[in-house]
């Protein structure tokens, strides 16, 4: 079970072939007998094959004799499972390059007996071929190893996993060897060699507890190998414990699978790169965030960050790493959950917004999590209550992942419905924690309730919210329980639903998170049935609720005015706008508060939120309003650079000076770019929010010009905004439009649908022409 185990295995199968050899007449140069494959990397198990090859130089041999039948019949009589074929040398080179399977095979080639010089050139001359041909051959080794991933899964967090051929598994290992000697990459050498020989020695504990030559490890192994390994040398093996030695055996397998995707990354830069001779001696450096860059396609740390002093940098970085599909460089995270500085509780405003961010990623959530994982940084910096579920198997086999697992693909799941939601932060803070009570003795929705609702508080989120993702995670299974198996029609089950979710905010989170955890179950956990239930019963329960979907309803009040001083009020009176910045004081040295009070006019709110977005600046909240004849708007920005020129340019755009349609273009050319994979807009209309007005809530992407677009989408059909209410939840804008129509009041049906359609004609506009720049 160990590496001695191995070499003795090796040493001997090596003296069995080498005993055939001399009981033959073969001629001294020439030829040779080659151990290829695991036996040529000496890793032995107790009923691993022996492959080896006879290798011919056909130039001086063009006709092989009959040595290898001769040395094939002792191997055979020794009763050893031998895999063997002749090749002459030719012929090995082009088998290797007509077949990868074939080349990394022969790359492991070892001699055994016969003539060293040929095995020598059979090594060099693959090893020269395969450096030759990597940029062609690798993307080929990258299709066959997704491919083998997809068919078997991952060794981490799979039910039955495969030492051999799951993701992290053995057959990883090699490619990685196969991936360094292409020198185009280089891979952290330990760690490979560390978790490699605690894979084998795993699987030489499997073949003596089952008695056969094998891979898969199913449930019921498990408590015989961990009483196999409680002798062994290696004190995270020999744990004893069943359910102990499986969470150690998935750790390997996901330090390796990590390291095999951070490489694979790499490998896939360096192939979009061009010829050596054109590339920079030095990488350039892009900030992306205050002490974060982007180096080649990797997010690190610039020289100016605050490692010791700022607590939100792990946050930053794996944010923005996930927000661009980059690798979060392991090095960074290392290095800032060493030598950085911890997170206060609470946390601050900005750490929290950054989790919500790196949430909402999507898939590219998935690697950077793993990287967070690997690096020690989730429970050592982020959320220590995540050691609870790290690598701990499901009790029933209809998930397809360990609990850990199950989580974030849930938060992935989730991040695709945020635009069903009011609060989409609230919805993937409670996709991560809704199994965080798992592990323990009682029931986990009940366990992880109190657990989540304090996370929730150290990270910073203000009442109700804490209580909100307390309810939550205790009723994540109240929809499919009650749809599966209650009478929809009894009233007294659509009360008792309607009794723990209180409110139409919390029904509809609850609805999202149960679609995201059955999706990340597996596919019998949702299945058109189930959703057409639970679609039925949340319907029935919103309308006993008799609430309103949209977030205007709740859209806080404005105040009546803006305090101004004398001056600023003088100005007022000779018909000039007042424009007031004030910077702020947080870890973003551009950030601030933009209060403009104007003579009200069509158009003006349009105006100025097209003034910001031209200049790059981003609206995190606004609020808008109306008061006799002056308009008044207080804007929460992020990206100003020159104040003074922003000053002057919100003043020409007052004045309505702001040039109009080019003014427009303007935006559309600068808006930010739209996530890669973020859902559509949603656009909804509330009739019952307001008596003198008609109320438009938008749910976008957050970035930089969605107001704008909303608000000149508006001013072109001449709808009146008489108060806006603007705010950014996480990944997510949710603004909220009081409109009018000129001199009157709320907008009649058809212009109701004919304003929301206008704006959302806008934003999807936006949305592919962001896609094209970033084609």
């Amino acid at each position: 079970m160990t590496a001695e185990g191995r070499a003795r295995r090796t040493a001997e199968a090596d003296a069995l072939c080498r005993d055939a050899w001399r009981t033959t007449d073969v001629p001294e140069t020439g030829v040779a007998l080659v151990a290829v494959g695991g036996f040529g990397r000496s890793e032995l198990s107790p009923f691993s094959d022996l492959d080896v090859i006879l290798v011919v130089d056909e130039a001086e041999h063009p006709e092989p004799g009959s040595w290898a039948g001769d040395i094939w019949y002792p191997l055979w009589d020794s009763g050893k499972q031998i895999d063997h074929s002749v090749r002459p040398l030719g012929a090995a080179r082009e088998a290797a390059e007509a077949d990868i399977r074939v080349a990394l095979g022969l790359l492991d080639a070892r001699h055994l007996a016969g003539d060293p010089n040929l095995t020598l050139r059979l090594r060099s001359d693959l090893l020269t071929s395969w450096r030759r041909t990597a940029r062609e051959r690798l993307p080929q080794l990258r299709e066959r190893t997704r491919e083998r991933v997809d068919r078997v899964g991952e060794l981490a967090h799979q039910s039955i996993i495969d030492l051999k051929e799951s993701e992290g598994g053995l057959r990883d290992a090699t490619n990685l060897k196969a991936l360094v000697a292409t020198w185009l990459v280089d891979v952290d050498h330990q760690e490979l060699a560390r978790c490699r020989r605690r894979l084998l020695d795993v699987r030489d504990a499997l073949h003596v507890v089952t008695g056969r030559r094998g891979d898969r490890i199913v449930q019921e192994v498990w408590p015989d190998l961990a009483e196999r390994l409680a002798s062994h040398p290696d004190p995270d093996l020999a744990v004893g414990d069943p359910r102990a030695v499986e969470r150690r055996v998935r750790a390997e397998g996901q330090r390796l699978a990590h390291l095999s995707h951070l490489t694979w990354r790499r490998v896939d830069a360096v192939l979009r790169q061009p010829p050596l001779a054109t590339r920079p001696r030095r990488p350039r450096l892009e900030r992306v965030g205050d002490g974060v860059a982007i180096s080649g396609e990797e997010i690190v740390l610039d020289a100016g960050a605050r490692v010791g002093e700022d607590p939100g940098l792990l946050l930053r970085s794996a944010a923005a790493a996930a927000g661009r599909d980059l690798v979060l460089a392991p090095t960074t995270s290392a290095r800032l959950v060493r030598a950085g500085a911890s997170l206060p509780d609470p946390w601050p405003r900005e750490s929290r917004e950054q989790l919500v961010r790196l949430l909402a990623a999507g898939d590219p959530l998935r690697e950077v999590w793993e990287t967070l994982e690997a690096t020690g940084a989730v429970v050592g910096a982020i959320l220590p209550e995540w050691q609870r579920v790290r690598l701990l198997p499901h009790a029933t086999t209809v998930h397809s992942y360990t609990v850990d697992r199950h989580s974030v693909e849930t938060v992935i799941e989730a991040s695709r419905l945020i635009r069903r939601v009011k609060r989409p932060d609230v919805l993937l803070v409670a996709a991560l924690l809704h199994d965080i009570g798992k592990g323990g003795r009682t029931d986990h929705s009940v366990e992880g309730a109190p657990i989540a609702e304090a996370v929730v508080r150290r990270m910073g989120f203000e009442d109700p919210v804490p209580e909100l993702v307390r309810r939550l995670v205790r009723h994540h299974l109240l929809l499919p329980a009650t749809a599966t198996t209650r009478d929809l029609q009894d009233p007294s089950t659509i009360e008792a639903v309607a009794s723990a979710v209180a409110d139409v905010e919390t029904l509809d989170l609850l609805a999202a998170l149960t679609e995201a955890d059955a999706r990340a179950t597996g596919p019998a956990a949702w299945t058109d049935w189930r959703a057409r239930l639970i679609t039925d019963l949340v319907r029935r329960v919103r309308a006993h609720l008799g609430g309103s979907r949209s977030a205007a309803a709740a859209a806080p009040d404005v105040p009546a005015e803006t305090d101004l001083d004398a001056e600023q009020r003088a100005s007022l009176e000779a018909g000039e706008p007042v424009v007031d910045i004030t910077a702020a004081t947080g870890t973003e040295p551009d950030g601030g508060t933009v209060v403009v009070v104007a003579p009200d006019r069509p158009g003006l709110l349009a105006d100025l939120a097209t003034a910001l977005a031209v200049d790059r600046v981003s609206v995190l909240a606004a609020r808008a309003w109306t008061g006799g004849d002056l308009a008044h708007s207080r804007w929460e920005v992020e990206g100003v650079r020159q104040p003074a020129v922003l000053r002057r340019k919100l003043l020409e755009a007052a004045r309505g000076e702001a040039g109009g349609s080019s003014a427009a273009e303007e935006v559309l050319r600068r808006i930010g770019e739209q996530r890669e994979g973020a859902p559509e807009p949603v656009v909804v209309l509330d009739p019952d929010a307001s008596r003198g007005a008609t109320v438009l809530e938008v749910r976008a992407d957050d970035r930089r010009g969605t107001v704008a677009l909303v608000c000149r989408a508006l001013a072109e059909i001449d709808v009146i905004v008489r108060s806006a209410h603007v705010a950014t939840v996480g990944p997510q804008a949710v603004d909220v439009f009081y409109c009018c129509e000129v001199g009157a009041g709320a907008l009649s049906e058809t212009r109701a649908a004919d304003a929301a359609h206008a704006v959302r004609a806008a934003l999807i506009a936006a949305d592919t022409l962001s896609s094209t720049k970033r084609a």
